[in-house]
């Protein structure tokens, strides 16, 4: 193992959907993994109203009204406002493992869907954390698959000057752990967030903790 790539959102910071309230018609757990985490902007305001039935015309980034390219624009920058207005929280403990890598030699990146990657990191305060960043922008240019497609992790790799063997990914998304596996990595580890522990596994985790801290306790 040369190298390690980690998802942004549930595994570095606390930016991923968190349930809230009495009333969620959006679940936070199960309808999150399954048209939210791991997927490109477009193809989540596609999916997720197509799951309750609403077809959206395509539209443009520029649209003011409710199309699959306008609301993925307002939701954008939605979430940028949070970042600037309420900053960006993170796992400490995911922190910690990040650098004890990085004090060994070993080289890491940030692999995310998200378009919104530059601005959590500016945010948090670890712009000079990771080698290198793949994100949704990156993906976007280079045409890159997305999660539980192999091709995101893929480009992670490369950008590190790695072959895929050579990584283990560390994801706390169902979609990611199945890219994680599907593209050949050395290991995949699941990191649950959410209490789905054994659907982690079921999607390809060697191992799963609660917190990457404890596998530096365990090291």
């Amino acid at each position: 193992m040369r190298g390690c790539l980690f998802d942004l959102d549930g595994v570095i910071t606390k930016t991923a959907a968190q349930s809230g309230g009495r009333f969620v018609p959006f679940d936070a757990v199960a309808d999150y993994d399954a048209y939210v985490d791991g997927k490109f902007r477009a193809n989540v305001t596609r999916s997720f109203p197509a799951s309750r039935g609403v077809s959206l015309p395509e539209g443009s980034a520029e649209d003011a009204s409710e199309t699959v390219n306008g609301l993925g624009s307002r939701k954008s920058d939605i979430v940028l406002r949070h970042i600037r207005e309420d900053g960006v929280e993170v796992y400490e403990g995911s922190l910690r493992y990040v650098r004890a890598f990085r004090s060994c030699g070993l080289r890491c990146a940030v692999v995310s869907s998200s378009t919104n990657c530059q601005g959590v990191f500016i945010a948090a305060g670890i712009e000079d954390l990771f080698d290198q960043r793949i994100d949704g922008l990156t993906a976007k240019r280079e045409h890159l698959t997305e999660k539980p497609a192999p091709g995101i992790f893929l480009a992670g790799a490369h950008a590190l000057g790695l072959k895929p063997e050579e990584c283990v990914v560390f994801e706390d998304a169902l979609a990611g752990v199945a890219a994680g596996r599907a593209d050949n990595s050395a290991a995949v580890i699941g990191v649950d967030r959410e209490g789905q522990a054994q659907a982690l596994r079921d999607h390809g985790a060697d191992i799963v903790v609660s917190d990457l801290a404890n596998l530096l306790q365990t090291a």
